[in-house]
């Protein structure tokens, strides 16, 4: 915002006084933020930093001494130049001892050989400080309507960081806690450049608090989060050699991170009333959004009694995140929703359509299966119902007859050829509750299960938790922030170890000593290291995590975080 000292020296006041750098050189992209008429050697104390200061030297110091200190109280308290008029005091120049002083300093030394009237300075140097703050303003304001009607619009995550990039001209990256990117946007620079080893170069970029720059990174970073969790950081790329970045970048970022959050929370959905207000109902049982007690009062009115009932979460969700997945016959290639569309005919309205289907046939089984409950889209790929038994003893034999109407449901609007491999959806549930303040448990439980079970092989009529293994646990648990803040919690120390020493990886160690049961002769040999070696190892492994690898409770966490950091990783 502020023009700098090379700049203040190409304005024609200055100019016309003949300017001479005599010492610091390295200096002259400093910012000037105010400029300073002086006389008196003890300056320095009215000073804040960032100040010109012009002088004729009548005031300074006679001896060598003072004119040191004179140098190094201005050095010390930050301004940006000193400014020296010849003919007052000095006549053919500035004195060896005081030029000597700047340039060990690094303090931007001028000499005006003609007599310049100081006033004309001030006023071209502020008029330039003015009309910087005033373009400083219009961009902040720029930025503060393009982000305001980005979140209006509920941009994507894509959209946002591409408009970043394009207001501040820099490289933009948003990344989840584990330091794994979720959009970019390079600002025509190279993307394989930005993002190469970006993990590692990310642990490295430590900010001094929530949103702040990293000069040794060349980083601005901010985190992204809202309702008190955060779930990222968004890192805009600021050259380290140039100065701090401007505040109107830090306000740029910290808008880009404001839109990001909102996004996250927008919900579009173009269904039915009735079928809003199921989606609204699940949706606050799920979010806490609303008391318990109102969703029990509103589901009433629409005939789905919740009180005193034994409920269960279920979830039913495409395999296949592409349309194009569930369309092609595994053996044939021929469409599979029943004649209606191929593979070549699947477009942007394929992913709703399909989902609409899908909540359609959940509530045909819904009522086939004589079961009440709430339901209704609760992702672009999931359709969730909450069922709502008299008995408890009742929750299997209602899964069973809920599937098998389902199946039907699907295979009277759908036929499937008896070579398909297996059916293009999966249903989970979650564990029954007793009470609707449980019900959220238990709908978070079958998506969870859903999502594991969209890789599992077996075609069983209703996935429950049991069938899911800790991997696949994790696996589907891998963009939950609590789970990649244990993973920082636990690994991050070696994490952090290991990108500052990439020869090392110690991660890798740790790894084959786990994975080999804690045995350190077995481990070694699957490290391909002697055992004093992975021995020692071993040791700085637990001093950096600051752990006992012979406990057992101890390994299993770890253990844990392992697996969990392996799913993170794996899109």
């Amino acid at each position: 915002m502020f023009p700098t000292v090379r700049e203040v020296l190409a304005l024609v006041p200055v100019r016309h006084g003949a300017p001479r750098l005599v010492a610091g050189d390295t200096g002259l992209d400093r910012p000037v933020r105010w400029v300073h008429v002086a006389e008196v050697p003890d300056i320095a104390t009215l000073l804040g930093g960032g100040e010109l200061v012009l002088t004729t030297g009548i005031g300074l110091p006679a001896d060598d001494a003072g004119l040191r200190a004179f140098i190094g109280d201005l050095a010390d308290v930050g301004v940006s130049g000193l400014v020296v008029e010849l003919g007052r005091r000095y006549v053919s120049g500035v004195p060896r001892v005081m030029a000597a002083a700047a340039e060990r300093r690094g303090l931007p030394l001028v000499e005006l050989r003609r007599a310049t009237p100081f006033v004309r300075i001030t006023e071209a140097v502020h008029a330039l400080i003015v009309d910087a703050q005033l373009t400083e303003l219009r961009a902040t304001e720029e930025i503060h309507q393009r982000f305001t009607e980005l979140s209006v619009e509920g941009a994507e995550p894509t959209e946002v960081l591409r408009q970043a990039a394009e207001l501040s001209g820099c490289p933009v990256v948003l990344e989840n806690l584990s330091r794994q990117v979720l959009a970019y946007d390079p600002a025509g620079e190279s993307a394989e450049l930005l993002l190469d080893g970006w993990e590692q170069h990310s642990r490295q970029i430590r900010p001094a608090g929530r949103t702040a720059y990293d000069p040794d990174s060349g980083w601005l970073v901010t985190t992204v989060g809202a309702r008190g969790q955060d779930w990222g950081r968004l890192l805009l790329r600021w050259p380290a050699a140039e100065a701090t970045p401007p505040t109107r970048l830090t306000i740029l970022i910290e808008r880009a991170a404001s839109t990001l959050a909102l996004g996250r929370l927008i919900r579009r959905d173009a269904e039915g009333l009735e079928r809003q207000i199921h989606r609204t109902l699940l949706t606050a049982l799920i979010d806490h959004s609303r008391p318990v007690d109102e969703v029990a009062l509103r589901a009433k009115a629409l005939g789905v009694t919740l009180d005193r009932r034994h409920l269960v979460g279920v979830v039913v969700r495409h395999r296949a995140d592409d349309p194009v997945g569930d369309l092609v016959d595994d053996d044939s290639g021929a469409a599979r929703a029943g004649g209606r569309r191929d593979p070549e005919s699947v477009g942007p309205e394929a992913g709703p359509a399909r989902l609409r289907d899908l909540a359609e046939a959940v509530g045909l089984a819904l009522r086939e299966a004589r079961l009440t409950a709430l339901t209704s889209a609760v992702d672009d790929h999931a359709v969730g119902a909450l069922l709502a038994l008299p008995d408890p003893a009742d929750e299997e034999k209602a899964l069973a007859a809920f599937a098998a109407a389902l199946r039907r449901v699907r295979l009277d609007a759908a036929p499937v050829r008896p070579s398909a491999a297996r059916p293009a959806v999966v249903v989970a549930a979650g564990s029954g509750v007793g009470s609707l303040r449980e019900a959220r448990r238990s709908l978070v439980e079958a998506r969870q299960i859903a999502e594991a079970a969209r890789r599992d092989p077996r075609d069983l009529p209703c996935f429950r938790l049991p069938h899911v293994g800790l991997a696949g646990l994790l696996h589907l648990l891998r963009d939950e922030p609590r789970l990649q803040t244990f993973v920082e919690r636990e690994l991050g120390p070696l994490l952090a170890y290991d990108a500052q020493h990439p020869r090392e990886q110690l991660l890798g160690t740790l790894r084959a000593y786990l994975e080999q049961g804690r045995n350190k002769s077995a481990a070694a040999s699957a490290a391909h290291l002697s055992r004093p070696a992975f021995y020692e190892r071993l040791a700085r492994i637990g001093r950096i995590l600051d752990a006992d690898l012979d406990s057992v409770e101890q390994c299993l966490s770890l253990h844990v975080a392992l697996l969990a950091l392996d799913a993170v990783r794996t899109p």
